[in-house]
Order: structure tokens, then C-alpha cells, then sequence
């Protein structure tokens, strides 16, 4: 065994592998694993972790730092809950290939998609690439907290290779495609973990056209695919709307046939069609057992909007009355919004847009975000029920939870995997054999949406507090979201606590670990906006052996790099 620079004393160790938690040490040098047992050795670096989880860091396949990456170190706030490695370029937006005159259109397509303040995309973005390798090359220049991988995004590749035709949706030549193809397989080979596309109507730009990929044909996808699978390296990932679900299946299936690679999903239960989620995963059974390599990623808790005064959304952005302050910076709003005069012209008109049936209305799928938060609410909270309690329209409760903690409050609108107002759904999507821990969304929907904290839920949640249907074993919850991952993605040098594997890992008070209620911090570039949200319980995050947070604060240390491609497991 090498000589141990640190040394992780008698935790409770879960080793992503879904064994049961075993008292060890982990001993570490030269950023690898050196040992887990029981060690004589001494380190110059030692963690009392006696009373507490070890495990490996987090693996999260489903995050959109693209361009966050190019100024920030700090890859927050997926590494404030125990994330070492995340993979961005989903949802086919991303920054590369790029040509100097379409630069605007990506920002706008991301700003649109993802909800990312396009101010704050042109002041930090500073432009040192154009095609796909010279934007790794870029990005590895830099040091961060946590590693990263980049996928390579169909909405910039089919505008740099196809132009204004790009933009507008046009059918891509044979010529386009192989074009397409070719710069696919060069950025595989320069280090792009996979390629990402979209097909869904709600990905628009943010002057409202759909994403430049919506119908792409099946031609296209396929090419594409079966150029990255000559490189006999890569992943595919896919949103889609799946309006003809068999058909936009049968096109998935021939991009797996194609390549030979594997392909993801992203899959949630859907209000208008609460039971299509399973017809989905019927077709992805079916697949696997013809042996493609198709899953789902999946969500941990309902897909939620966050409404409030400092959001991008609120239940009265169409309220005339509303609008003429809905400019002013918050504190002055919260007074006008208490002036009898202004509330009862704001509810007046709430009332009158109801009868219009043009209103956001849907008060049952309404609730208070406390502090912690509770992301499996019962219906007796919601907006809805608290009306009816208290005897008033839900417009008027709704209007007092705005104006709480001074207006920085939030209501939690879960969009997705909430049919049924519970998540019964959402643990059979986990637990489904084909499904895969995703959809996080972490350095995106920074007005909206604060989902990067998935991990935390995962283990408190899940393993520990749920109590309105059946917990999960906590060794299969901490393999979910780090072997798994980490496999599925091809980096199978981390994701294990084993000789050999990448010191990625987390030291946690399980019996402490909380959830925070989100905030809304003013720290992009240009003074942009973010949802961020803090968690107590992580006491160390290590990447590559260096203590990069302890107790919820950055050390300083800048280990994470571009991870360049498939990563080999360690040999023995």
C-alpha cells in the first residue's frame, strides 16, 4: 500500500456497491483509494468519522453548467450536496460548435430552455472556442471544486453545420448529416463524453421559437448516432414529449441499434397523461431484452416551480394590477403589495380573470415551502385546502404567502410526478431496473427550479424520513447515485470505494443531514439571479483526495478538471 496522505477513520461505510455498511477506514494517496479496512498506518491528513456515513461522492448525469463552468470555479450548488463529477450538454443546448455570429442564438437558446439570464451568459461567457475540442480545451484550462464531462449539444451542432436552415427546423441533407456525424465523432475523440438532443415543445428560445432539434428526422438522429458508435465510445441522451410514442420510440431504438451505444431518457409522470410513464418503461423493457442499452432517468422527487416575488414566476404575472409593480425591486413591490388599495385591486382582477377561465389556478397543486422543505406534501397544505379551511379564495392566500419572510418566500408547484399527490410513482420509476438517478437540471432554471439538491433528497427522504409510503434500503440509495451513475456514463474509474477507484468521497452526519429552504442569491455575472440551496450534514466533500468543502464551505482546493471521455476501472 502506498503511504496514505489521508486517512478517513472509522466511518460507517457504504461503498456504492449496495453491500451492507461496514465500519472502516479509507486510506488514500496520489488521489486514488489505497485501502478500506482497518488500518495501523498514520496520515499526515485524518477525518474522525466515527458515527458517520462514508461514501463515494455523488455521480450526477443530468446538469447544465455549460456555461457556468467557462467563469466559475465552483460548480454550486450541485457540489454543496456531496457531488464530485457531474455531466453537462443535456437537453441538445450547450456552447460548441459555435460560429462568432450565432453566439447569441445558443445564449437565447438557453436562456429559453433552461432558464439562464441571458445578461449573465454574454457578460461571462468570454468566447475562446469554436468547435466542439476547442471548447474541452477551454473548459481544461480551468480548475474547479468537482470533476465534469461535457456532451456534445444537436441545437448548436445542427446551427453550426446547417445555419439559418438549422434554426428554422429544416430537414438536414445527406450531406448535412454527415457532416454532423463527423464533428460528433471528433469531439468523441477529443473527450465528449456523448451527444444530447431534444424534441420537445417546452424547450423554445427565449424569443419563443422551438428548439432548433424539435424535428429533426429520424435519418438525422440515426447518422448521427451510428457516427459516434464508430468511435466505439459515447452516450446518447434524449428529451422528448413523446406525443406518438411509438414512433419516436421506434426512432430511439434504431439511434441504440445504430451506435451501439447506450441511450437515455428522461421520463416523469405527466398530469394530462398520469399513466404514460409506464407505457414508456413497457418499451424500454422490451428493448433491453432485444439487447439495447436503453434507460430512463428519472427524478427523485416531483419536478417543481418555485413561485414568488423573487422567481421568474409568480400566480399573478398576468394581473394588470400586479404588472405595474412587478418591476420595482422586491422590498418596494412587498410595500406596494400591502397597501389595502393595491391588494384588493390585484384580487379583484384574480377574480375576474377566473370567470374568464384565464387565470393560474391550480391552488390544489399549490404549497407552502417550509424550512426544511417537504417535497412529498399532503393535500391538507396545499393553497387550495387552507382556503377552504380558513373560509377565503385561494387568490388571497396566496397573496399573504408572498409577502412572507418579506416577500423572499416560496410556493412549491410540483409539475411532475405529483398526479396522484404523493410519490409512489416516483419511487417505481427509482426502483424500476432500466431507470437511472437524473434529471437534477443542476446550473439551470436558476428562477424556477432548485433541483441540484436531489442526492440530499435521496438520502434523507428516501432513506430516512419519508413516512407517507415505503423508504428505500439506504446501501441500494447510495449505489443509485454513485456506481450506477458513474457506470452508465462510462466513468468507471469512480462511484466506488474500493482500491484503486478515484477518491471521490463524502464523510456525512446521516443522523443531521437537512435540507435547506432555497434562496435566491444575486451572484451570476451582470448581478443575475440564481436559486440556490444549502444542506447541513455534509462535514467533508473530497475530489481526488483533497478536501474541497467542509461543513458546507469551499476550502479553497481546485481539484475538479475536465474529465476527458470513458475512464477504465481501476485494475487491481
Amino acid at each position: 500500500m502506498a503511504e496514505p496522505e489521508l486517512i478517513i477513520r472509522g466511518g460507517t461505510v457504504l461503498d456504492g456497491t449496495g453491500a451492507e455498511a461496514r465500519t472502516a477506514d479509507v486510506a488514500v494517496a496520489g488521489g486514488r483509494i489505497v485501502e478500506v479496512g482497518r488500518l495501523d498506518a498514520e496520515a499526515p491528513e485524518e477525518i474522525d468519522a466515527d458515527g458517520l456515513l462514508v461514501t463515494p461522492g455523488f455521480v450526477d448525469i443530468h446538469t447544465h453548467y455549460d456555461g457556468q463552468a467557462t467563469w466559475d470555479p465552483l460548480l454550486a450548488p450541485s457540489s454543496w450536496h456531496g457531488v464530485t463529477t457531474v455531466v453537462m450538454g443535456n437537453c441538445g443546448v450547450g456552447f460548441a460548435p459555435v460560429r462568432e455570429p450565432d453566439r447569441d442564438r445558443l445564449i437565447e437558446l438557453m436562456e429559453g430552455v433552461e432558464d439562464i439570464p441571458g445578461a449573465a451568459l454574454h457578460e461571462g461567457i468570454t468566447w475562446e472556442w469554436e468547435t466542439f475540442p476547442e471548447y474541452l480545451d477551454a473548459l481544461g484550462r480551468q480548475a474547479h471544486d468537482i470533476d465534469f464531462a461535457a456532451q456534445v449539444p444537436h441545437g448548436a451542432l445542427r446551427l453550426y453545420v446547417m445555419g439559418e436552415r438549422g434554426a428554422n427546423r429544416e430537414p438536414a441533407s445527406p450531406e448535412e448529416i454527415a457532416r454532423m456525424g463527423e464533428l460528433v465523432a471528433e469531439a468523441i475523440r477529443a473527450g465528449a463524453l456523448g451527444f444530447s438532443t431534444s424534441r420537445t415543445l417546452n424547450h423554445r428560445t427565449s424569443r419563443g421559437e422551438p428548439t432548433p432539434t424539435l424535428t429533426a428526422a429520424e435519418d438525422e438522429l440515426v447518422g448521427i448516432a451510428e457516427a459516434l458508435g464508430s468511435t466505439g465510445a459515447g452516450v446518447l441522451e434524449i428529451v422528448s414529449d413523446f406525443d406518438d410514442l411509438d414512433d419516436e420510440f421506434d426512432q430511439f431504438r434504431h439511434m441504440a441499434q445504430a451506435s451501439g451505444r447506450p441511450l437515455t431518457i428522461s421520463l416523469s409522470q405527466v398530469d394530462q397523461r398520469p399513466h404514460h410513464w409506464r407505457d414508456l418503461l413497457d418499451r424500454i423493457e422490451k428493448a433491453n431484452a432485444d439487447g439495447l442499452d436503453i434507460k430512463a432517468q428519472v427524478a427523485v422527487r416531483p419536478i417543481g416551480v418555485l413561485l414568488g416575488l423573487q422567481a421568474t414566476l409568480n400566480p399573478f404575472l398576468v394581473n394588470q394590477a400586479y404588472r405595474e409593480i412587478h418591476d420595482l425591486p422586491v422590498a418596494e413591490r412587498v410595500r406596494a403589495m400591502r397597501d389595502p388599495d393595491r391588494r384588493a385591486r390585484i384580487l379583484e382582477e384574480a377574480a375576474a380573470q377566473e370567470r374568464k377561465g384565464f387565470v393560474f389556478d391550480h391552488w390544489e397543486k399549490m404549497f407552502p415551502l417550509g424550512d426544511p422543505p417537504d417535497y412529498e406534501p399532503h393535500p391538507d397544505t396545499s393553497v387550495a385546502a387552507r382556503a377552504a379551511r380558513e373560509g377565503r379564495h385561494p387568490a388571497e392566500v396566496v397573496y399573504d404567502l408572498l409577502l412572507e419572510d418579506e416577500g423572499r418566500g416560496f410556493i412549491y408547484f410540483p409539475l411532475f410526478n405529483y398526479t396522484d399527490f404523493d410519490l409512489e410513482v416516483a419511487r417505481q420509476l427509482l426502483e424500476h431496473e432500466h431507470s437511472l438517478v437524473g434529471l437534477s437540471d443542476g446550473g439551470a432554471h436558476v428562477g424556477t427550479i432548485c433541483d441540484a439538491s436531489f442526492p440530499t433528497t435521496l438520502l434523507t427522504h428516501w432513506g430516512r424520513d419519508r413516512t407517507r409510503g415505503e423508504r428505500l434500503p439506504l446501501p441500494w440509495l447510495v449505489k443509485a447515485h454513485t456506481a450506477d451513475t458513474a457506470r452508465a456514463v462510462g466513468l468507471l474509474d469512480r462511484g466506488v470505494l474500493a482500491p484503486g477507484y478515484r477518491a471521490d468521497i463524502n464523510v456525512i452526519d446521516f443522523d443531521h443531514l437537512q435540507l435547506r429552504r432555497p434562496q435566491m442569491a444575486f451572484d451570476l455575472p451582470a448581478g443575475g439571479k440564481r436559486l440556490l440551496q444549502r444542506a447541513e450534514g455534509y462535514l467533508a466533500t473530497i475530489v481526488a483526495g483533497q478536501v474541497v468543502h467542509r461543513d458546507g464551505h469551499h476550502t479553497g482546493a481546485l481539484p475538479g478538471r475536465l474529465v476527458r471521455g470513458a475512464q477504465p476501472a481501476p485494475t487491481a
